[in-house]
């Protein structure tokens, strides 16, 4: 009889023992679907704007002919990117030989020349005279610049440079 009893008693412990696992898991369970709760998920874009360098390569300049009447015309751009949206001044330095009027320089000889904002060269693209851009997408974008040698200019042969900083204001 002893044998039976240690046995119900150890089938009764076991059976307490299950049905407290059961109630534990039951427990965990409904602790798995607690009330719902919103995440707020956030970021911010900026504004914001990056360019490439571009160039203005007029060629030469024939100061007893070609260019003894006429100015030198010549294009060439600049790239800008920016975020969707954002609205950008893109403005154009006075060049490192500047002084009283953009000059390429070939050691102390200079070459007058100048930047415009428009193929008719009447507004010269500086700091002050910028060209606006709203970007409708994050595509680079070619802002072309016009620039304009004039004419009779009494300079000795050489290779004449300058170098202006775009930049731009957003």
């Amino acid at each position: 009889m002893r044998k039976q009893m240690g046995r119900l008693m150890a089938g009764a412990t076991v059976a307490a023992v299950v049905a407290g696992v059961v109630n534990y898991s039951e427990q965990r369970a409904e602790a798995l679907f607690s009330a719902p709760v919103n995440v707020a998920v956030t970021a911010n874009v900026a504004s914001n704007c990056v360019m490439t360098a571009g160039s203005v390569a007029f060629g030469a300049y024939d100061p007893l002919v070609t260019n003894a009447a006429a100015d030198l015309d010549q294009t060439g751009s600049v790239s800008v990117a920016c975020v969707k949206g954002t609205v950008a001044n893109v403005g154009l330095g006075n060049g490192t030989n500047y002084s009283s009027g953009r000059r390429m320089g070939n050691g102390t000889d200079f070459l007058v020349y100048d930047l415009y904002t428009t193929a008719g060269r009447t507004t010269v693209w500086d700091t002050t005279n910028r060209v606006s851009y709203t970007a409708a997408s994050k595509a680079s974008t070619s802002l072309t610049i016009y620039g304009r040698v004039p004419s009779n200019q009494d300079v000795s042969a050489g290779s004449y440079t300058d170098t202006v900083v775009a930049q731009a204001e957003f």
